[in-house]
């Protein structure tokens, strides 16, 4: 059902609403309609312009800095950042949540821009290293724009509070993850370590286990607050953790067995935390370990095609179950567990 102020006008005149509150309830209603809005067709028209505004960026870098070069373009990043932030500025005065938030996320997206057009000015980048690469490629160089970017956002994040601006923050995580273990790498040999992939793997964990605790802590603390701030950083700590542990080529069963059974600890903790990126990446991690164990049991076999039926229809059979128990099993456990953890998801579900 729709209210319009009108709605709430005749309340007021046939007495349901004392003389005076039906204009402060649709203020009240209107700035929490802007604090949650649904999702409209002009919300994919926010979200594509940011999106092509942040991406054109890279290909600007690519061909400006032959043209203008470093210093050119940090200033132009820099005029374009304060831009972006104006507008976001502007949109949030008038409530329009989104489009603030898409703003200063590409503000934030545009402080690598600016930290390697002063690098490259100073010669930091004479060898290797162009802008382009940096969403690409692994080289610990970027670690001082990552850093930057996350001071960047942390700052614009205390100040303004939108849950979009955690994305540019989350994605910079993720690449420090892999950026670090390169770090590492460069004072080490490889026989310091035995495989110098296996260190980026274990790095790429822990950092990714980090950014988990993290996000819990967000969700927990954000209890009270409008906005989602935790999704962001639980997808992309899903990313380093699941990836790198994914990527560990274990040459034992037991090995296996145990990376099952982390994804369906995953599965659990998604259950737990009403949260459904858990549940993709642990049901990816079993469906591949059952995938193993169904072409090391039939193979060369036409037995396999077979086994890996059955295992698509378990895995059907136990989404329509878990689609009938998970609510009531993930409220029992949360309860269990904390009940400061099972108000936090209460509050947060519809």
């Amino acid at each position: 059902m729709k209210l319009h102020p009108a709605d709430l006008s005749r309340a007021e005149t046939a007495g349901v609403l004392q003389a005076g509150q039906a204009d402060a309830l649709w203020r009240f209603l209107a700035a929490e309609a802007a604090a949650h809005p649904s999702f409209r067709f002009a919300h994919v028209l926010y979200y594509l312009g940011g999106m092509i505004a942040i991406a054109a960026m890279t290909l600007f870098m690519s061909v400006g800095y032959q043209t203008w070069g470093p210093m050119v373009l940090t200033v132009f990043s820099v005029c374009y950042g304060f831009l972006a932030w104006r507008l976001g500025v502007f949109f949030l005065g008038r409530q329009l949540i989104i489009p603030a938030g898409i703003l200063f996320t590409l503000s934030i997206a545009l402080v690598p821009l600016a930290v390697y057009g002063i690098e490259a000015a100073l010669g930091h980048w004479e060898v290797g290293g162009r802008y382009s690469d940096y969403h690409h490629y692994v080289d610990w160089r970027w670690l001082s724009m990552e850093l930057a970017t996350l001071l960047a956002g942390s700052v614009m994040l205390w100040r303004y509070r939108l849950p979009f601006m955690v994305m540019p923050v989350a994605v910079t995580l993720w690449y420090l993850s892999m950026d670090m273990a390169d770090w590492l790498l460069t004072g080490l040999s490889v026989d310091d370590w035995g495989d110098d992939w296996l260190l980026r793997k274990w790095v790429s964990v822990v950092v990714g286990l980090m950014m988990l605790a993290l996000a819990l802590r967000v969700d927990l603390k954000s209890q009270h607050t409008r906005g989602d701030y935790a999704f962001w950083l639980y997808l992309f700590g899903l990313l380093a953790f699941w990836g790198g542990l994914s990527s560990m080529n274990s040459g034992s069963e037991l090995g296996k067995a145990i990376y099952c059974a982390i994804n369906v600890g995953l599965i659990l903790i998604g259950a737990v935390l009403a949260r459904r990126a858990f549940a993709v990446f642990g049901g990816l991690g079993v469906t591949a370990y059952l995938g193993h164990l169904a072409y090391g049991l039939f193979k060369d076999s036409l037995l396999f095609a077979f086994a890996l039926s059955l295992i698509g229809l378990a895995i059907v059979f136990a989404g329509v179950w878990w689609n009938k128990h998970g609510e009531a099993l993930g409220a029992r456990w949360r309860r269990a567990i904390s009940p400061k953890l099972a108000a936090l998801i209460g509050s947060r579900q519809p």
